[in-house]
Formats: C-alpha cells, structure tokens, sequence
C-alpha cells in the first residue's frame, strides 16, 4: 500500500485533479531530493515554501504520506498559538490522512495505542503544550530508535529563538529543541510563505535550513504577480492617495455592493470585503463606524438617480471570468434590496472584539481589523480589499501576510484594491523579491534577499545581529586578499579594454565569468555572485557595468581600492552593479603584496536602489 497514492487517489475522486497533481509531485520531489537520502542518525532542517494562501496544507500532507512510504512512523504537527486554527488543523487531518492515527494535543492515550499506523500528534506552539509533549516523547521510549518527522507551519513565527541577541534562549524555542533531542533523529521541515527570517539564520543556529523547496501554486491561483506585477499597475487598483477616510469609505462600499450582487445572483452565498487600515483598536472601531454611515445613507438615498449613476459606472468595470455578467437592472435591484433590509455585517476583528470565523462564511460582509486578518485567517470570495496599514519600520514578512486577498476562489475580474502608491509601491518591492527567492529555489542556489532602504525583512529580535551582513545600496566591497586562479586568463577576458573607458555596460552573465576566476578566505565572493545571478534569474538580459584600470600601484592592506575620480566614475549608475577591475603592481616590492607578483583585484559596487541581507 502506498500512503502517498491513497491520499492523492482521494483527492481526485473528490474532483481535485489540478491540486491533486500538483501534491503528489511536490511531494515526489521532496521524497526523491531529500526524504529516500536520511541517514536515519542526524537531525536535519529543511524548508517547504509557497505562496500566501496557497494550499501549504495540502502539500505537507502529501509530503507526509510521502514519508510513510519511505519509512518515517510519528509526525509532529505545529499550529500557531491559536486554539481555532489547531482544532481545525487536527480536524482536517483526520478527514484527509485516514491511513493515519491523528492525535489532538491531548490524547496522549491515543499516541501510545497508535498500533502498527503511522501516528500524528497535532499541537500549539505553545510553550506548555510543547513541554508537556516533550516529556511524553521523552517518557514513551517510542522515539529512541526511530525518526520523527516535525512540520512546523508558519515557521517564521514564534518558533525562532527570539532572545539570539541576549546569548539566551526563548521558551518555545527551547522546548522545540528538547523534542528533537527525545528522537533517534528527525526531520524538522519548516513551513511557511513568508521565508525570509527562516534564510537569514545563520548556520550555527541549528535553524537554518539545509534544503530548501518551492511548491507551485494551482492553476487557479492568484497572487502576487497578479495584483502587483512589474512595470504596470492593473486596472483594477483604485489609488486613494488623496481622499479623506469617508471618501474612501463610500468608494469601497459602493464597489462591494456591486460585486456582491453579481456574487449571489450567480449562487454564492458569501462576498468579503477586508478593511485592514491600522493596528489600532481605536482605529478599527473608527473605520468600522464609517462604514456604518456610508451604509445607512446609501439606504436613505437608495433610490436617487445620482446613486444609480455611481453603481452604473461600477457595473461597466466588471468583468468576471467565473461567471456570466448580470443585468444591471437586476444588480441594482438585488442592491436596493441589501440596502433597504440592511443584509450586511460589519464585523471587527481585533484583540478586543467578540466576532469570530463564523460571522464571514454567508452574507455580504465588511471586515475590519488589524493584525488578526494576518496568519491563518482565510476569507472567502474576498474580492474587494482596502489596505492602509502603516508603519514607521516595515517588514517584508508581515505585509506579505497581510495579503488575504490571495488565493483560488477569487474572480480576477471582479477584484480591486484601494490602497496609496507608497503602501503598493512596497508590495511591488517585496513581490519582485519574493519572485528572486523563488527563482535561486528552483536552480538550487545559495539564497540572497534585497530590499530598498527602509523596508526591513523581518524583525530584528530573530536574527544574529553579530553575523547578518547588511549590505547597503551604492556602497563598495573589494577583497584585501583576493588570488587569481590564472592572471593570464583574467587579462584574456578584458583584453579589449584598453583601462581608460569610463564604465562600460556588459551581461551580467560576464561579470559572473569574471568572479569565477578570483578567491579569497576572507571575502564572500559566493555570496556576491549569488546577489547577480538573482538579477539575471529576473531577466536573462541584464546587464552591469565594467571599468578595467591597469597599471595602478595600490599597497598592500588599504582601505579603499577606488581613486576618487574612479569612484566618482562608477558612481554615476546608482541602478546597476558596477565592476572595476584593478590590475595592480603586487611586483614593487614596497607595495608589500604577499604573492610579489601583478594581480588583478575586483572592486564590486552594489545598485543603490536596495540594501542587501547576506548571513555568515
């Protein structure tokens, strides 16, 4: 029996094909890559990533049965902190693993009659919940001769050590490593969509993943490159810039009314709008209230002509794909009937509020909040968003999961998003990064994450600040001790510069083949070459610049390698990375080289448009 064929032979029988597929070979890919070469005696870490509302899911259960079939007996399922999210995570599993034992965080019973089954334990990142369960690994003897496979969702958060910079250790952290240590060996996969503190541990962690893998999206998917695509702005994004909150208020509501009449008149019962202005109680109390009078007075002024226009010019935007277009006459009236019976529901989701899930699975529905529309919340036919959340320190990280409007039940032609230019200007930023990240996944390579100045990664408390890089935009970089493989062949690859042309554009390609041909102990030319290739990864064109200098006498051990009017010369490409390559006299023997011999000596300067996170 194979545990992975009975999984995906269920899924098709429910008319899952696409999804179906897309599983089994990603959980093929991980089994033949990583699982079928466990030596059974250490403890690795690997990462799974995709994109935000997904299918994560889905795939690890693939993964899972996977697994089974070459060898692995006891899972360990780690939800977020959220008891709603654990018990629908356990509940899911035993509706789709049934081939499996699945156990809550509180059946240990359970665990230890789990027979000759493959067994999975269900828990919260909660510190006591995993304390508990580390001594009844611990307790159980099951693991000392066996492997245990972890499977840690939403990775990025709260399993990292938190107190790295303080030479101590968080509690969830720790207990996380106490399970481990209970097994024979283990596999610890990570899981997530928003990867970036997870790449930037460093090695010596024990958290930094050793293989990492990307799984493709279904085909109806949509995401990132749908909502912020390079080089253009889609139509259906509605600036808001220079409105005041009211303004923006009646805008959305207009817009939602519309796209939930199309929604329910094609047989849905549920259209989403998520309003996600602050972190704020105050504020999403604020908003919500302003939806409330937008709402009150289109139902006064419902039958007013200039209303009618409004949602007229709406209705000439949409364009579904999933579905046939309605009539206006018929949108408008099934309007006129949401508003005069008043059937909507501003629900607010914060800390402080009594709304759950189940107040935005029917009906049309106004969401408000703040960090709660984050990790794990999912939102069906949402197709309209507003998003004004700022910060004075942003991170990467968590606006990516701030994106609930991703994901497979969403009509492309019905969707919008209000937002300003500066807040979808970022999400571009960390779009085009995401697709770098995907990209050097897919080849294989050593990872490198760039953002513009200002616009952080993730948070700081979970990075080793005494080995993260922090490489800033414009700036220069040159080894103090660099080798060349062959002088000879270094001088034949620029044998057409004559040293005296200004900064010439080339293939990047080209400045790879130049870096090859260089070494040094001390400077990460792996690294560096790992910043280009994710810009040609981005366009197989691209291109830098190249400045060749010969004949300079440069001393051994100086601080700087450029002369001010070679600096100034680069220095003019602030979008580009520019290589300047110094032949240098290392045969004057008052320049104190080491080799006593000519030596060529690169000198890297970094595009200013983004600063660069490189881990030791």
């Amino acid at each position: 029996m194979s545990y992975l064929s009975n999984y995906i032979e269920r899924m098709r029988s429910e008319g899952k094909k696409d999804f179906a597929d897309s599983i089994e070979k990603t959980a093929k890919k991980i089994g033949d890559k990583e699982l079928s070469k466990f030596d059974y005696a250490s403890h690795q870490i690997g990462l799974l990533f995709g994109n935000i509302q997904s299918g994560k899911t889905g795939h690890v259960f693939g993964v899972i049965c996977e697994a089974v079939d070459l060898g692995f007996p006891f899972f360990l399922f780690l939800t977020t902190d959220n008891t709603t999210l654990q018990e629908q995570t356990y509940e899911r599993a035993k509706k789709e693993l049934t081939d499996f034992v699945v156990c809550d965080e509180n059946e240990e019973q359970k665990f230890r009659n789990h027979g000759d089954k493959p067994v999975i334990v269900v828990v919260k990142k909660n510190h006591s919940v995993l304390k508990a369960w580390a001594n009844r690994f611990k307790n159980s003897n099951m693991l000392l001769g066996n492997p245990l496979f972890i499977i840690d969702d939403e990775a990025d958060a709260a399993s990292l050590n938190t107190k790295v910079n303080q030479g101590d250790v968080s509690s969830i952290n720790k207990f996380l490593q106490e399970i481990i240590d209970t097994a024979q060996s283990s596999i610890y996969l990570q899981m997530t969509g928003t990867p970036q503190s997870l790449l930037l541990q460093s090695s010596t962690s024990g958290w930094h993943p050793l293989f990492v893998d990307y799984f493709e999206p279904g085909k109806k998917y949509i995401g990132g490159n749908f909502f912020f695509p390079k080089d253009t702005t889609p139509d259906f994004v509605r600036f808001i810039d220079n409105d005041s909150s009211m303004e923006i208020a009646h805008k959305v509501v207009v817009r939602h009314l519309v796209v939930t009449a199309q929604l329910f008149l094609t047989g849905h019962k549920v259209s989403n709008c998520l309003i996600h202005t602050s972190r704020l109680q105050s504020d999403h109390n604020r908003t919500g209230e302003e939806i409330r009078k937008v709402l009150v007075k289109l139902a006064y002024d419902h039958d007013k002509a200039e209303l009618k226009s409004e949602i007229e010019q709406e209705y000439t935007s949409l364009a579904p794909e999933d579905s046939v277009k309605q009539s206006f006459d018929d949108i408008y009236q099934c309007i006129q009937d949401i508003l005069e019976k008043a059937k909507y529901s501003i629900v607010v989701l914060n800390g402080a509020s009594a709304d759950s899930s189940e107040d935005y699975v029917s009906g049309c529905n106004f969401v408000v909040g703040g960090t709660n529309l984050g990790r794990g919340v999912t939102f069906g036919q949402l197709h309209t968003f507003y998003y004004a959340r700022t910060s004075k320190h942003p991170q990467a990280d968590t606006m990516w999961q701030h994106n609930r409007m991703f994901g497979y039940d969403r009509d492309k032609g019905l969707v919008s998003l209000f937002i300003t230019h500066q807040l979808y200007n970022l999400f571009a930023e960390i779009n085009e990064t995401n697709n770098a990240i995907v990209e050097q996944a897919r080849k294989g390579e050593r990872i490198t994450i760039s953002y513009p100045d200002g616009l952080n990664p993730t948070r700081e408390n979970v990075l080793d600040k005494s080995l993260l890089n922090i490489l800033p935009g414009n700036s220069n970089h040159f080894p103090s001790n660099p080798h060349n493989n062959t002088f000879k062949d270094i001088s034949a690859m620029v044998k057409n510069f004559d040293g005296t042309e200004e900064p010439q554009p080339v293939s990047l390609r080209f400045i790879l083949k130049l870096l090859d041909k260089f070494e040094d102990d001390n400077f990460n030319f792996e690294g560096y070459k790992s910043m280009i290739q994710s810009e040609v990864n981005k366009s197989s064109l691209a291109t830098g610049m190249l400045m060749v200098r010969r004949n300079r006498d440069i001393t051994y051990g100086m601080r700087a390698l450029l002369s001010p009017d070679d600096w100034a010369a680069t220095n003019k490409f602030k979008d580009k990375f520019v290589l300047t390559l110094y032949q240098v006299n290392g045969d004057n023997p008052k320049l104190n080289w080491p080799e006593g011999k000519k030596i060529w000596v690169p000198n890297i300067k970094l595009p200013g448009t983004s600063n660069i996170y490189m881990i030791d």
